[in-house]
């Protein structure tokens, strides 16, 4: 237990009259330390260090009626892009005084009902919310609670939600394009799972409305749906590779399954990109570096867990900023794609 002169617990107090400035400074640059000037908040803080002063969030919230926390729920942790997001938006958060709550579904869309339920049990002001699909138990509790939210990876313009991200679909309609512009017209696709995912289904569309723009019809034996792992995406592409006539490019809804493609394509002895191209989705660290380098559609993780996190501490303090937030997926060439074999 933290303990000030006399054997007592350290209180605000202590701390403000150590430092030399009024409680009120040493609330705000301990929860939002972007409102006073940073010597000061640098000199409340190491005060408070000395002292071993610990806030006490609990009784803080009964008179704020806010807790310091934001809640954020993503389908899984064991992905290098959440996780570059969900650094970038506590690293935000914290900067602004507030905590990150994280909670995961493991693509399991009846789950995210119980995960928010918990949340919002242990309190926080805000949540963050991947994709714009979601139950109506999650809709339920968010309304009844008056609770900030915002949905991110996906951008709707024309929908009601506050969002963040970019379009799947267009950026995966601009992959299709570069590898059409090559020269292939023999597509496949081995995508996520689409139920319940609609940043997977809307990359799917693209590909499909893509390859329709242009004449070529995407038949459903050329779409494999598999989830994000590399056993799944080797096993998806020796499927397609069995066919009577294989394809000349494969598109992964994302570099983990294109991983798995690569890697089955050396267990075949199949080249690429000489005898078949393949392409992914999201830029991971290992995609620039395994042999041969894929190519791929760099998405904006990072900026994506800092506008977030802005968003809603903006939302808190009752500044007006934008419900609709697009951001741009960036094509990415590397050697994993060339142009078609001759017939």
């Amino acid at each position: 237990m933290p303990r000030a002169a006399g054997g007592k617990s350290a209180t605000i107090k202590d701390v403000a009259r150590k430092a030399g400035v009024s409680i009120a400074t040493v609330s705000r640059a301990l929860t939002n330390p972007g409102r006073v000037k940073a010597e000061t908040v640098a000199r409340i803080r190491a005060t408070a260090e000395a002292l071993k002063y610990v806030p006490d969030r609990a009784a803080r919230s009964l008179v704020s009626k806010q807790f310091g926390t934001i809640g954020a729920i993503v389908p899984t942790i064991d992905n290098a892009m959440f996780a570059k997001a969900l650094h970038a938006l506590q690293s935000r958060l914290n900067t602004h005084g507030y905590t990150l709550l994280l909670a995961s579904t493991d693509y399991q869309a009846e789950r995210e009902s119980a995960e928010l339920q918990s949340l919002v049990e242990r309190g926080i002001d805000g949540i963050v919310l991947v994709g714009a699909e979601h139950g109506s138990e999650v809709a339920r509790l968010i309304e009844a609670r008056a609770i900030p939210f915002v949905h991110t990876w996906i951008y709707d313009g024309a929908g009601q939600a506050p969002c963040i991200g970019f379009d799947n679909r267009l950026a995966m309609m601009r992959l299709a394009n570069y590898l059409y512009d090559l020269g292939h017209r023999r597509f496949a696709m081995i995508a996520g799972i689409t139920r319940g995912n609609d940043r997977a289904a809307q990359r799917k569309a693209g590909l499909v409305d893509a390859l329709a723009a242009r004449g070529i019809k995407l038949p459903a034996a050329r779409i494999v749906e598999r989830p994000y792992s590399i056993a799944d995406g080797r096993s998806a592409l020796r499927m397609l590779l069995a066919q009577r006539e294989p394809p000349t490019a494969v598109v992964c809804g994302n570099d983990i399954l294109a991983h798995g493609a690569l890697y089955e394509c050396i267990a075949q002895g199949v080249s690429v990109p000489q005898s078949l191209s393949i392409a992914g989705f999201d830029d991971v660290e290992l995609s620039s570096h395994i042999v041969p380098s894929l190519t791929t559609m760099r998405v904006p993780a990072a900026e994506i867990g800092l506008c977030a996190a802005d968003f809603l501490v903006a939302r808190l303090a009752g500044t007006p900023t934008p419900d609709h937030v697009r951001l741009e997926a960036e094509l990415v060439v590397r050697s994993s794609t060339a142009p078609p074999p001759a017939a």
